[in-house]
């Protein structure tokens, strides 16, 4: 259960240098090959920016741009495809044995801030089957609009994403041929979250291949914004799955400071639920740690940190002008690089990453400026 820490404010930083040493089993093999199979399936570029390389003092920077994911402008598709596509193969399965509970169409409910609610309407509109989600204060009302639009019903919760995860899950357990269909797991409740990681999983053998036909190698950094961990999960899973060192990828999570409970939990080494503020990172704007990732991002995270709004807004004008178009959520990997990388401090910080001036960074910019408009209307 996690500990409330409604008023602790958060650390900035936390290193765990033994994490390259940390291994687990991997990912399963037919993710990809499942959504290559999906129409309008297409690797997301993986943009070189020689520009940040020189800033941050490495040798080569690269950033992953998840604007438009199957259709969709951020990288959640990958899970709930993934989710779905599992939730409904077992329920065929339940069907062919005969229990009348299978029969007919379901709703998948989820709670969201914004881009997994999207996603998971999305996949029950283009398979038949009714939608709900529960959306926490924040959410911008043109990503609301952009959930609704997907035919599913909307509920708008006044509380935070915890809140809204609750209602959900409470809606589920009153409603007949519902299922949950959410992106963070607590004790009880974990297959499904598990298989919106591992649909995660082809963002990163995307950017093996890509790196490969770029003759640059396996990443020494990797950037990844954090909510309640999930994705942060799936790429912990990915660079240790190997033997010990085998790919020694530093992997740095990025939260707004308005909500790091992974970056508290961490430096606690237990996980906490803290109380989370405003933030244009909506979709960052988590206060508890998904319980699934919580082992993963305990032994298998490299480092820790927290970044302003501000930072996150000039990170995605500065995106823009390079030529990535990226949202906040999805910026907050270049801010929280350079909060690691610069400034007073930097040394200690780049020597326990292992950075050098000929290291290879790869930055995941989870979104597109249409999934969040709050930098649009706030520009730095």
């Amino acid at each position: 259960m996690s500990e409330n820490l409604a008023s602790l404010p958060a650390p900035s930083w936390f290193a765990h240098p033994a994490a390259r040493t940390w291994t687990c089993p991997p990912a399963p093999a037919d993710v990809l090959g499942f959504h290559a199979a999906l129409p309008g399936y297409t690797p997301t570029p993986l943009t070189e920016l020689p520009y940040l390389a020189a800033e941050l003092n490495v040798g080569r920077v690269f950033v992953k741009d998840e604007s438009c994911r199957l259709g969709l402008p951020a990288f959640k598709a990958l899970g709930a495809s993934w989710a779905v596509h599992r939730t409904l193969a077992e329920r065929a399965g339940t069907r062919e044995t005969g229990s009348q509970e299978a029969d007919g169409p379901v709703t998948l409910v989820t709670a969201t801030d914004g881009n997994h609610g999207r996603a998971v309407a999305r996949m029950a509109r283009l398979l038949g089957q009714r939608a709900h989600v529960f959306v926490p204060h924040g959410v911008h009302p043109a990503a609301v609009a952009a959930i609704a639009a997907e035919e599913a019903r909307i509920t708008e919760v006044s509380g935070n994403y915890d809140e809204a995860v609750r209602r959900a899950a409470a809606e589920v357990a009153a409603t007949p041929a519902a299922i949950l269909i959410q992106d963070t797991a607590w004790p009880g409740y974990e297959r499904i979250p598990g298989w919106i990681v591992e649909g995660y999983a082809t963002l990163f053998a995307e950017i093996d291949a890509q790196l490969a036909a770029l003759d640059a190698g396996s990443p020494d950094l990797v950037a990844i914004p954090v909510g309640v961990g999930s994705l942060a999960q799936a790429a912990v899973t990915h660079y240790r799955s190997g033997p010990a060192g085998a790919n020694p990828a530093a992997l740095l999570s990025v939260e707004p400071d308005s909500a790091a409970g992974v970056l508290t939990s961490l430096t606690r080494q237990t996980p906490v639920t803290v109380t989370t503020g405003e933030t244009t990172m909506a979709g960052l704007n988590c206060g508890t740690p998904s319980t699934l990732a919580w082992p993963y991002l305990r032994d298998g995270l490299d480092a820790a940190i927290a970044v302003t709004d501000a930072a996150g807004a000039r990170a995605a004008d500065d995106l823009a002008a390079l030529g990535v178009p990226s949202g906040p959520c999805g910026a907050a990997s270049l801010a929280g690089v350079r909060a690691a990388l610069t400034g007073d401090g930097a040394p200690t910080r780049r020597a326990s990453l292992s950075l050098g001036p000929a290291s290879t960074l790869v930055l995941l910019s989870t979104e597109g400026t249409a999934a969040n408009p709050h930098h649009l209307e706030n520009p730095s």
